[in-house]
C-alpha cells in the first residue's frame, strides 16, 4: 500500500484490509485517463457518495493482451503513476492494481465478481462503459453483471461512450492515432489536458550544449507512446513548478547518429544540471517535422527560430 496525495494505491487486493468498504468501483486498463475516462471515473465518485462508499478504481500492471495475445498490446500513452495522478485530481480515493497473470486470465467472470469485487472489495456498486468484458475469454457482460448484483448485494451503472467529435467515440486507439500524426493539441481535447512523457535525464552526446542549446535527455520507459518525430513547444514539469521549453522527438537525422527516437529537452533561460531528476514533459504546440540539414550552422538557425516559436506560442 503506499499514498499519492488524497489516493490509496493497492497493489493486489491481498493489501486491501479486510472490512474497509464498501466501495463503487470501475474496472479497466484507462491508459490516458481521457475526458471519457473520466466522465465515467465522475459517476463513480457520484454512486458512491450516494451509497456512502469509497469511490474506487480497479486495473492491472500491464495491458492484459501483454498475457492474452504477446506482441499484440499497443504502446502506452501514460504511464501507472501518471493516470494514478489524474485518477486522484478528479476524486477516486482507492486504485486497486491487479496482477494480470494466467491466473487472472484464466478466472471465470463469476469467480471475478464473487472473490474480487463482493468478498475482497466489498463492491456495492459497478460502473462501467457499455462494451465492457472481463474474466476468462471474455465470457463476463453487463448481463453477467445485472443478473449477479441482485443476489450478491451490488449495483451496476452502464455508462454511455463520450464522443470526441466528427461523430468519433473519444477512446485510447483514437489518442494514439493522433499522437503518431503529430496532433498534439486535438490530443489536449481528447485527455483534457496536455499529453505528457515522463522519464529520467541521462547523459547524452552534449551536442546541443556545443551547438548552444543545451538539452535534457529523457530515458522514457519501454512500450510508452512518442508523437511523431518533430519538433514541439511545451513545458517541462517539476515538483518546484513548469518551465516553458523546445522540445525534439527524434533520430537526428543531420548527424545520423542514431536509429531510435530520443526525447530532447531544451529549457529556455536554464542551464542547471538535471542528471537523474525525473521529469514529466508536456507537449502544447507542434512547430515542424523533424529533417536533415545540409550543415551545422543551418541547423543551429533552425534552432534558434525555433526556440523563438515556442516563446510566441507559450505566451512568454
Amino acid at each position: 500500500m503506499r499514498r499519492l496525495g488524497a489516493l490509496t494505491v493497492y497493489d493486489g487486493v491481498e493489501e486491501v484490509p479486510p472490512g474497509s468498504g464498501p466501495r463503487a468501483v470501475t474496472i479497466g486498463v484507462f491508459d490516458g485517463v481521457h475526458r471519457g475516462h473520466q466522465a465515467l471515473m465522475r459517476t463513480v465518485i457520484e454512486r458512491a457518495a450516494d451509497a456512502g462508499a469509497t469511490p474506487a478504481v480497479v486495473t492491472f500492471d500491464r495491458h492484459p493482451l501483454e498475457v492474452v495475445q504477446p506482441g499484440a498490446e499497443p504502446p502506452l500513452i501514460t504511464t501507472l503513476p501518471q493516470r494514478a495522478r489524474v485518477m486522484e485530481s478528479i476524486g477516486i480515493r482507492e486504485l486497486i492494481v491487479l496482477r494480470f497473470d494466467d491466473r487472472l486470465m484464466q478466472m471465470p467472470a463469476e469467480t471475478f465478481v464473487e472473490d474480487v469485487l463482493v468478498r475482497r472489495l466489498d463492491c456495492v456498486h459497478v460502473v462501467i462503459g457499455a462494451n465492457f468484458r472481463f474474466g476468462h475469454k471474455q465470457s463476463g457482460t453487463i448481463e453477467t453483471l445485472n443478473e449477479l448484483g441482485p443476489a450478491l448485494g451490488f449495483a451496476t451503472t452502464i455508462f454511455a461512450l463520450q464522443m470526441a467529435g466528427e461523430d468519433a467515440v473519444v477512446s485510447s486507439s483514437l489518442i494514439r492515432r493522433h499522437l503518431t500524426e503529430g496532433r498534439v493539441e486535438r490530443v489536449a481535447e481528447e485527455l483534457d489536458r496536455p499529453f505528457r512523457v515522463e522519464g529520467v535525464v541521462e547523459h547524452g552526446a552534449s551536442r546541443g550544449r556545443d551547438l548552444g542549446f543545451p538539452t535534457a535527455n529523457l530515458r522514457v520507459p519501454a512500450r510508452m507512446l512518442l508523437p511523431k518525430l518533430g519538433v514541439y513547444a511545451g513545458w517541462v514539469v517539476r515538483t518546484d513548478g513548469r518551465l516553458p521549453a523546445a522540445i525534439n522527438v527524434g533520430v537526428n537525422p543531420t548527424f545520423a547518429d542514431r536509429t531510435e527516437p530520443v526525447v530532447e529537452v531544451h529549457i529556455l533561460d536554464f542551464d542547471q544540471d538535471l542528471y537523474g531528476e525525473v521529469l514529466e514533459v508536456e507537449f502544447t504546440h507542434r512547430l515542424r517535422d523533424e529533417r536533415r540539414f545540409e550543415d551545422v550552422s543551418a541547423l543551429v538557425a533552425q534552432m534558434r527560430a525555433d526556440v523563438e516559436k515556442s516563446r510566441a506560442l507559450l505566451g512568454l
